[in-house]
C-alpha cells in the first residue's frame, strides 16, 4: 500500500511542539488551581461527605491522566509524516481512551459505593 506523504515544514512540526507544550504548562497550572479549590472546599463545608474529599482527589487524577494522553497524541500527530500513520495514531488514542475511561467509571463506582457503604455504618445517611 502506498503511502500518503503529510507535507508539513519542520518549522511547522516544532511551533505544533511548543504548541503542545504551552497548553500542557497552562493546564498544569489550571489543576494546580483546581485542587487548591478543591482543597479549601473540602476544609470550609462540613456537610461534604466524607468520601466526596477522596472522589474529587480522584476524578482530578483522571483529568490528568486522560490530559497526558491527549497531549501525547497531540505530539504525536506533530510528529507524523504521512496521513495513515496519523490515522493509526488516532485509532489507537481512541482504543486506549476507551478502556481507560471504562476502568475509571469502574474505579469511581466502587469508590462511591465505598463512601455510601461507610456513611451507612457510621449512621450519616
Amino acid at each position: 500500500m502506498q503511502r500518503t506523504p503529510l507535507d508539513i515544514p519542520e518549522q511547522m512540526r516544532q511551533a505544533a511542539d511548543a504548541s503542545v507544550e504551552q497548553a500542557k504548562t497552562a493546564f498544569a497550572k489550571m489543576m494546580e488551581a483546581t485542587e487548591k479549590a478543591i482543597a479549601r472546599a473540602e476544609g470550609s463545608v462540613k456537610t461534604v461527605g466524607e468520601g466526596a474529599g477522596d472522589l474529587n482527589r480522584q476524578a482530578m487524577a483522571y483529568v490528568e491522566e486522560n490530559m497526558a494522553a491527549s497531549f501525547d497524541l497531540a505530539r504525536r500527530i506533530a510528529q507524523a509524516r504521512t496521513v495513515e500513520e496519523v490515522a493509526a495514531l488516532q485509532q489507537e488514542f481512541i482504543r486506549r481512551q476507551i478502556a481507560a475511561a471504562a476502568e475509571q467509571g469502574k474505579g469511581i463506582a466502587e469508590m462511591m459505593a465505598r463512601s455510601s457503604a461507610e456513611a451507612m455504618r457510621k449512621g450519616k445517611v
